[in-house]
């Protein structure tokens, strides 16, 4: 087997907010590749607006730079793949692991390892790849720097890492400030022995091997990831694993379904820091994106046309939740800027996020304009709906529920693993949220500090609308995460939300007199004029069953004057409700109608009397 010396290939996993955005960003900028433009740039890697605004990675990117070593050795291309931190996205984390050689582990100096640490590290030991672990935020005035690197090591131990993957160095940072150590700092404090990433540098040379391959073997070029351009169409994102590519040359494109096809590699980019740069021939090792095959898919393989040999398939772990998405089928269809509305172009575009998602699944149901669309996770479907609602599509989407599966003749259901931080006069509110929703406690650390640290095994669906519950018992000051552990026999019934629904039981315009006169009967989503149509739900009651009300009720007029006419009342600003809140809140017979203009909750049954109907059936079965 031959080496590239010149070339290394490292991924950086991390949990949520960990800091890989920000280590990536200091990374470029030391080995120059800003240029003179742009110094100030911050998470550039996120490039996404729902990436900006939401703090987190959703697609794994790569980029490429160019690292000069200190003591004067021939030049490194080093190429990076900035992972997602979050599980939704676990089939971002799965192709990014298919591109690399080695890893960068990333936790937190106070926070230390955390669900999604798990998660990403399971992936990359299951892989045997070497990893450098990288203590982040040293400089944070909570940091527990040792006790954070035990938990990491007990965290290998648990997840059965054997001798060799156990013995890895570990390096402290601060990405923020651009600086790394081999040597440990005191809690707090930045590192005083280096004003750079070089050490960090350093240690992924000596750690992460250089690509190896068969000198003479045929080319083979594993596709990983999509994108796309508006000048050169569909571009496949590839590693080559074996042989050589060139621009015009001509190759057998191993499919999915077992077929060979002959095509043109009509141009072929390279990234190199945050460009894509046009090059001519590609080797054993390198990233490059190439066009001229529109219709490429994820998994694929680009292969030498006299002897063409597939790579395997990227597999991904299977769908925990699903929901229906379907077309609007509110009386308020297409008034308010929404202009994708018909079946035909909610099915294209979910068809569309099915060619570059390869954890998303599309599957029929019994309506023609619906479909259930499967998922790692609450977040990731919410994703998508957003991003359609953005492009202006008009959906209907139904409660996120469980996507079950038969064991050993059991039906089983997904059960996470939730760690929660909070103060600790929450431990009794947050228990028995939990035990309502069948939780077990597995572990109770309480760090001296005030907080403590929960972690709980929970079905799934418990979890489905209880980010909400939580953060007002805990008055905003508690923080969880949870990632998918096991699938367990089926819990029963769980009842996760106590509050009925008020629902507008007439169409028209809603009025601050019949807002005064309801905002008693619980907590109003809607404010004055806003149109609302029969089977819409604007508000919760503060009792568990559901209240038809008029919210467009409005004074009479009479000539007779009163003492009281003038006084007024004050209406107590209504809850907006955001996406994945309204999607949080719904129960089983309820959906959230979502547009570009406005996100609204209402009846699946829109018609009053249909669903009383309903309803007394439901009773006298019972």
């Amino acid at each position: 087997m031959q080496l590239r010396t010149d070339l290394r290939n490292v991924a950086i996993i991390a949990h949520v907010d960990h800091g890989k955005t920000t280590l990536v960003d200091a990374m470029l900028r030391q080995a120059g590749a800003y240029g003179a433009r742009g110094e100030n740039t911050e998470r550039v890697m996120d490039s996404g607006d729902l990436e900006r605004e939401k703090g987190i990675t959703i697609l794994a990117k790569n980029t490429g730079v160019h690292y000069l070593p200190a003591d004067g050795s021939d030049a490194v291309t080093i190429n990076i793949i900035d992972t997602p931190g979050h599980a939704d996205f676990g089939g971002e984390v799965e192709r990014g692991l298919t591109m690399v050689d080695g890893v960068v582990l990333l936790v937190d100096a106070s926070e230390g390892p955390l669900p999604q640490t798990r998660f990403v590290l399971r992936k990359a030991l299951r892989a045997r790849m070497p990893i450098i672990l990288v203590i982040n935020k040293v400089d944070r005035p909570d940091a527990r720097i040792k006790e954070v690197v035990d938990d990491t090591y007990e965290l290998f131990l648990d997840l059965d890492a054997d001798e060799e993957q156990i013995d890895f160095p570990i390096v402290y940072a601060c990405a923020r400030d651009g600086i790394a150590s081999l040597t440990q700092p005191a809690d707090g404090s930045v590192p005083d022995d280096s004003t750079s990433l070089e050490p960090l540098f350093r240690t992924l040379l000596d750690t992460i091997p250089a690509p190896a391959y068969e000198d003479g073997a045929p080319l083979q070029a594993h596709v990983t990831n999509l994108d796309a351009s508006p000048f050169l169409g569909r571009l496949a994102l590839c590693r080559v694993r074996q042989g050589t590519i060139s621009k015009g040359q001509t190759v057998a494109w191993c499919r999915t379904d077992g077929s060979t096809q002959r095509v043109r590699i009509s141009e072929m980019l390279m990234t190199e820091g945050l460009e894509r740069k046009p090059a001519e021939t590609a080797g054993p090792g390198d990233i490059i994106a190439v066009a001229g095959i529109p219709e490429i898919m994820i998994g694929e393989t680009l292969a030498d046309v006299e002897n063409p040999v597939a790579l395997p398939l990227i597999t991904v772990d299977e769908p925990a939740i699903s929901m229906t998405i379907g077309t609007n089928t509110s009386p308020l269809v297409g008034r308010l800027k929404g202009s994708k509305v018909t079946a035909r172009m909610v099915k294209d575009r979910l068809d569309k996020e099915l060619i570059g998602n390869v954890s998303l699944r599309v599957l029929p149901t019994e309506r023609p304009d619906a479909w259930e669309v499967q998922g790692r996770g609450e977040l990731a479907l919410a994703i998508l709906v957003e991003q359609m609602r953005r492009e202006s599509y008009e959906l209907t989407v139904g409660k996120p529920q469980v996507v079950t599966r038969v064991i050993d003749g059991k039906t089983c259901e997904p059960v996470e693993r939730l760690t929660i931080d909070a103060p600790e006069e929450y431990l009794g509110a947050i228990t028995q949220l939990l035990a309502t929703r069948k939780g077990r406690m597995e572990q109770l650390v309480n760090h001296g500090t005030g907080w403590i640290r929960m972690e709980w095994l929970v079905p799934a669906r418990g979890l489905i609308g209880f980010r909400t519950e939580f953060l007002t018992d805990t008055r905003g000051t508690g923080i969880l995460h949870h990632v998918f552990e096991s699938y367990e026999p089926w819990f029963g019934e769980l009842r996760t939300r106590n509050n009925g629904s008020l629902v507008a039981d007439r169409a028209g315009a809603v009025t601050a007199f019949a807002m005064t006169n309801l905002q008693e009967r619980g907590q109003l989503f809607v404010e004055p004029t806003t149109e609302v149509y029969e089977g819409m739900i604007v508000g919760e009651n503060s009792r568990s069953d559901d209240m038809d009300v008029n919210i467009t009720k409005e004074k009479k007029l009479t000539n007779m004057r009163q003492s009281t006419s003038d006084e007024t009342e004050k209406l107590v600003p209504p809850r907006k409700l955001t996406l994945e809140q309204a999607l949080e809140f719904c129960r089983e017979d309820e959906c959230v109608e979502v547009t570009p203009a406005t996100v609204r909750i209402r009846k699946v049954v829109l018609d009053q009397q249909l669903r009383g109907r309903a309803t007394a059936r439901r009773k006298h079965a019972g």
